[in-house]
This record gives structure tokens, C-alpha cells and sequence, in this order.
């Protein structure tokens, strides 16, 4: 009984908590609010950071007297990736029109699809073909094209070349690491560096869709999948080799520090900075949030990119990550919203979003320039990882899953629970249906 009555206070504080949390970040809407003179407002809700405000402000300059996009910001350093899904969730369930656009995980869209309006009568068949393949491909559902991309992601690994170029054969492990280092090898490397104090490798094991990420990337390197045939199967050996790995670098090798299963990506890149690590696992943003700070510009210019580690005998694979805008089917200015989407995707507006923001750009016009590719040298390589990049599994459940699985991967690198039993205790919530583990 006790735990019963428990139960529900803990339920009725979260629910309460998240309504006055959904009613602070997304007010009532007034229909008042539209400007004066017949401007329609439209409503975007999204992390906005300064390159993406940039683009919203040439777009209200363009469309001035007309059309005027009003942001609503859901900033990553005060909002996880699943506390953005759950508010954007429970809002959209009410059927209110106080949102026209919204950004998803592109792994969302199959969620989201039931509160968007499928968007194909409003795209050219042009349009469609001047965005990257990897890129639209995740804004379909049920043969319906229901999103559209703004920018695509994919992850890579960071390195202080100024920590290697001591060690004799530097040039050929930069060669080595440039095309993609083999796990074995690069455990072989951090011994040859155990005397540094510096800490060798950063990656992201919380609790979250980060750690997802990084261990669907070791299963595709090995040429599998979490999902077979619809079913959920991580009793395999390519699983418990991904998860393995992952315990390892903490617990066995301590290659990486206990801190890791703590860090999400932004935590993990202070660390890294701050205590000089080696090796980083993260995304093309690491260098738009941090390159500019004071504090860390003396570091950047000893940083490289390079591909993630892979499986000797596998393939060198990098995940895909990105945001893609979604038009809410109680909005009334559908037109308005296709306008900006049209708009944000536009090469113009994929430039400055990544000039300025550091985000990949989805409009592969932008990757033909070669006056552009001249000035920002660094797509040729995005340009050459994003051949190398898979999709993480697209399911309407996906969310759930995910949850608990990251939720028993995350047990196991903090040795709460063996390789064996969380890949056991995962496989049968998920395929009982039980999705209310968190």
C-alpha cells in the first residue's frame, strides 16, 4: 500500500512539473498575437543558437510586412535530447495551434509523424533533389514525405596532434587515424601513451541517445543491426562485442575515465578541453560551440578530425545524427511554415548555418560550390564521412527502445549489472512491450 500511495505522488509531482513546464515554454496561444498590418506569426520551436537565429532574422527581413517567425528556444545545455521529445510530445497532444514548425531527432520522425502534415504536394520534385540522399530519406514515413532535413550530423573522432607527434611514427598513425583506426590498433596506441597524464579517451555513455548512437555504430562496423526482421535482437555476439568494448575502455583498459558514463555531448567536450585529453568521439558541432571561446583557442588549432575506430575486419562506419523541421497539423499557417522551411533549406541559408554554426549542410549544392569548398576546406572531409555514415534503426517505437536500452547499456559500463544480463533484460522488456522502464 505504501508503495502504492508513493507511486502515485511520484507520478502527480512529474505531471505537474511538466505541465508547468509546458505552459511556461509554450504559452497560450492569442490569436491577437499576429502582427499588425495582416503579417502572419509563426511559430518555431527548436535550440536556436546564433547561426540559426541569424537565418530566422534574414528570413523575417525578406518576408517583412508579410510573414514573421517568432523562435521558441529549447537550448540543449538546459534540455536533453528526451526531455525535448517529452515537451514537444505532451504538447502536441493537447492539438493546440500555438506551434507551426517543430525540430526532431531525425530518429523521432516516425513518432512525430501522426502530429505533422505530410508536406509533398508543398515540395518540388527539384527541391527534393537538391537535398542530400542520407538526409531526406529519414523524413518519410508510410511513403509520405512528412519532414524536411535542416541539417544532417555525423560522428567523428577529435585528436591532439600535438600529444602524438612525439612518438617516432607519428605520420603513419595520423595516416592510420585519418582512414579510420582499428579498435585493436588503437588500444595498442593508448599503452605506448600510458605515461601521459593526459586522459586518452572522451566519449558519451549516459544515459541517452548519445550511448545509442556510439553502440548501434559498433554493431553496423560488424555488419549487423539491433532490429532483425522487426524484432529487437541483442542476444547476439556482434552485441555483446559492441557492449563489451564499451565496458572495457573504463573498466579494463581505462583508457577512458569512469567520468564518461556521466556525459552527455557538451559535458564530455568541457572535459576534454579542460583536462587535455587525447581522442574525442563527438560531432561537427564541437568545433562551433567551443572554437571561439577564449579559454580553449590556443587548443584548437592542435585538434584533427578523423573518422571513428572500427572492428578489425569490419567497416569503417560513422553514425548519422541531425534535426529535421516538421509542420504541425493544428497549425493555420501551413503555407507561412512551408515558405520558411523552403527558405531555411535554401543554399544560402544552409551556408551561413554552417559557416557560422558549424551545422553540415543537408543541400547538396552547397557541397558543389567549389568556391565555397575553397573558403571552408573542411567539408572535403564531411563530404568523404558522410559516405561512410548509418542510419540508426527507424521505427515508431524507437524512442521507447531506446530508452531502455541505453538505460541497461549505461548499467553495464558502470559494472552495475554484466554484459550478458543487460543485453538479456533489454531484449525481453523491449519485446514484452514494456516501455515504462523510465
Amino acid at each position: 500500500m505504501k508503495f502504492g500511495k508513493i507511486f502515485y505522488v511520484v507520478i502527480s509531482a512529474f505531471l505537474v512539473i511538466t505541465f508547468v513546464l509546458v505552459s511556461y515554454i509554450f504559452p497560450p496561444y492569442d490569436s491577437s498575437s499576429d502582427a499588425p498590418g495582416g503579417v502572419k506569426k509563426i511559430y518555431y520551436a527548436d535550440a536556436i543558437p546564433p547561426a540559426l537565429q541569424k537565418v530566422v532574422n534574414m528570413f523575417n527581413e525578406r518576408y517583412k510586412g508579410q510573414i514573421e517567425v517568432e523562435t521558441i528556444n529549447l537550448p540543449f545545455d538546459k534540455f536533453s535530447t528526451n526531455e525535448r521529445k517529452e515537451l514537444l510530445a505532451r504538447y502536441l497532444r493537447s492539438k493546440s495551434d500555438r506551434i507551426d514548425i517543430f525540430a526532431v531527432d531525425q530518429i523521432w520522425v516516425p513518432r512525430f509523424a501522426k502530429w505533422s502534415v505530410p508536406i509533398d504536394s508543398f515540395i518540388t520534385d527539384q527541391q527534393k533533389n537538391n537535398i542530400l540522399k542520407n538526409a531526406i530519406e529519414t523524413c518519410y514515413y508510410n511513403d509520405r514525405l512528412v519532414a524536411m532535413p535542416l541539417y544532417i550530423d555525423v560522428a567523428l573522432m577529435y585528436y591532439r596532434k600535438d600529444l602524438l607527434q612525439d612518438l617516432p611514427d607519428y605520420k603513419n598513425i595520423a595516416n592510420e587515424l585519418n582512414n579510420s583506426i582499428t579498435w585493436e590498433n588503437f588500444l595498442s596506441l593508448s599503452k605506448r601513451l600510458k605515461d601521459k597524464q593526459n586522459p586518452f579517451f572522451i566519449y558519451q555513455a549516459d544515459d541517452y541517445e548519445g550511448l545509442i548512437c556510439i553502440f548501434d555504430e559498433l554493431l553496423e562496423s560488424e555488419g549487423k543491426s539491433f532490429v532483425d526482421e522487426g524484432k529487437i535482437q541483442l542476444n547476439t555476439p556482434e552485441a555483446k562485442k559492441a557492449l563489451q568494448l564499451l565496458v572495457d575502455l573504463v573498466n579494463k583498459y581505462n583508457v577512458s575515465p569512469l567520468a564518461v558514463s556521466r556525459f552527455k555531448e557538451d559535458p564530455s567536450y568541457v572535459y576534454y578541453l579542460k583536462n587535455n585529453g587525447i581522442f574525442l568521439r563527438g560531432w561537427p558541432g564541437f568545433y562551433a560551440g567551443y572554437e571561439r571561446n577564449p579559454s580553449y583557442k590556443n587548443i584548437f588549432n592542435k585538434i584533427e578530425r578523423a573518422p571513428t575506430p572500427h572492428f578489425a575486419g569490419g567497416k569503417a562506419t560513422s553514425v548519422f545524427g541531425g534535426w529535421n523541421l516538421m509542420i504541425s497539423r493544428f497549425s493555420n499557417k501551413i503555407p507561412e511554415a512551408v515558405k520558411f522551411i523552403n527558405f531555411i533549406t535554401s543554399e544560402e541559408a544552409q551556408k551561413v548555418l554552417y559557416e557560422e554554426g558549424g551545422l553540415l549542410p543537408i543541400n547538396d549544392q552547397v557541397y558543389e560550390d567549389s568556391s565555397f569548398l575553397r573558403e571552408h576546406k573542411s567539408i572535403y572531409f564531411f563530404k568523404k564521412l558522410l559516405k561512410q555514415g548509418v542510419h540508426r534503426p527507424f521505427l515508431q517505437s524507437y524512442t521507447g527502445i531506446s530508452d531502455i536500452i541505453s538505460y541497461y547499456l549505461h548499467e553495464a559500463i558502470e559494472k552495475k549489472i554484466s554484459v550478458s544480463d543487460a543485453l538479456n533484460s533489454a531484449t525481453e522488456k523491449i519485446n514484452a512491450g514494456n516501455f515504462l522502464l523510465k
